[in-house]
């Protein structure tokens, strides 16, 4: 039987390893509030300072570096706890406390990708948030992908056996999902063409498709159309329609026909010559683009001439208010030399009554 001097050798060593792990995670609870009041007050001086990579990285590593304390912390205590007691167990905390610690590195590296596609779209007036966005996707895609490996590896898994299976595997998932990865490079192309980029009001006169890009996916892209619903396009669509974008005029063009009356026709050069004045002396109207104004057609009734021309503006509103002013100024014109606009009529003309009274008397 156990006597005392044994029961009270075996309560001292459980005694010493409890307290060695209890020692281990108290002095991981103040390390961590440690470093959390150091990054508070780094991250209050930085926001100070006009460089925006340092809040960046201090706002990056901060839920990341906690993990890394607690990962190393506990897997201290329970290696304390193993050899006191020689539990199996614990044999595999050392892997995990590996792949937690990869994963936090990869977490920062992904925040602090994140934090710099911001400050690049904020803090440059030049850039492309299209191009940002698409490299930010692949650095975090290459992130992730890579910590991936070296978790594997870390684990015990040959790299070059993984990655021989993943290319007999890619093919076989290549031809089950070929609708994912023609949407996949149709995103590509997207993000290296730009054809478009978000914010950019896009039509297709292929498809049914009209509206402002809102995002760009590497599956999808979203279009917010004119009555304000969402529109979600399959990128591979892009790689076979025409996409026309009006964003990127230049001007906005005026083309209308006016026509006046037939009885009207003596004052047809001077409302011409009037209307081809009027406009080159519009504020809004850009003279250096081509300018038309031309009697050029005899219609049933009226005579017409034709206004081409470009605004300066090509924001819709404006437009609209600009080719407006105009239409309205075309009227004054007309109306000043006393003609009229021309509506549809009909002119019957009667016989001479002499022709009538023959025509009776024949029947």
């Amino acid at each position: 039987m156990m006597n005392w001097t044994d029961f009270s050798q075996l309560m001292t060593q459980q005694n010493t390893y409890v307290l060695g792990a209890f020692l281990v995670i108290f002095g991981l609870l103040i390390l961590d509030f440690s470093q959390r009041k150091i990054l508070k007050r780094l991250q209050l001086k930085a926001e100070k300072t006009k460089n925006r990579w340092d809040d960046a990285i201090i706002e990056s590593i901060k839920k990341p570096i906690s993990l890394i304390i607690w990962a190393a912390g506990l897997y201290l205590a329970t290696k304390i706890i193993q050899e006191a007691t020689g539990a199996v167990i614990f044999d595999g905390v050392e892997p995990i406390r590996d792949t937690v610690i990869i994963g936090a590195i990869a977490w920062f590296l992904v925040r602090l990708i994140k934090h710099g596609e911001r400050n690049f779209i904020q803090g440059e007036k030049e850039v492309d948030p299209t191009t940002v966005d698409a490299i930010a996707k692949l650095l975090k895609m290459a992130v992730v992908i890579t910590a991936l490996l070296v978790v594997l590896q870390t684990l015990g898994f040959s790299i070059s056996g993984v990655m021989a299976f993943g290319g007999i595997g890619g093919i076989a998932v290549g031809f089950a999902a070929k609708d994912l990865l023609a949407n996949f490079f149709g995103g590509l192309t997207i993000y290296l063409d730009r054809p478009f980029t978000v914010g950019d009001w896009i039509r297709s006169p292929d498809r049914d498709i009209e509206g402002t890009v809102e995002k760009i996916g590497w599956r999808l892209t979203c279009i917010r159309t004119f009555d304000k619903r969402p529109l979600y396009v399959p990128n591979s669509v892009f790689t076979t329609i025409a996409v026309e974008n009006p964003s990127r005029m230049l001007n906005r063009r005026i083309y209308e026909t006016i026509g006046i009356r037939y009885d009207d026709a003596g004052k047809m050069r001077t409302i011409v010559s009037k209307v081809k004045d009027m406009l080159n002396n519009h504020p809004e109207i850009d003279t250096g683009q081509m300018m038309i104004v031309n009697f050029n057609t005899f219609a049933p009734s009226s005579l017409d001439f034709f206004v081409y021309t470009f605004t300066k503006t090509i924001k819709w509103t404006e437009y609209h208010e600009i080719k407006q002013d105009v239409m309205l100024k075309i009227i004054e014109i007309i109306e000043e030399e006393g003609a009229e606009c021309a509506f549809p009529t009909s002119t019957i003309h009667l016989a001479d009554k002499d022709i009538l009274k023959a025509l009776e008397d024949r029947a």
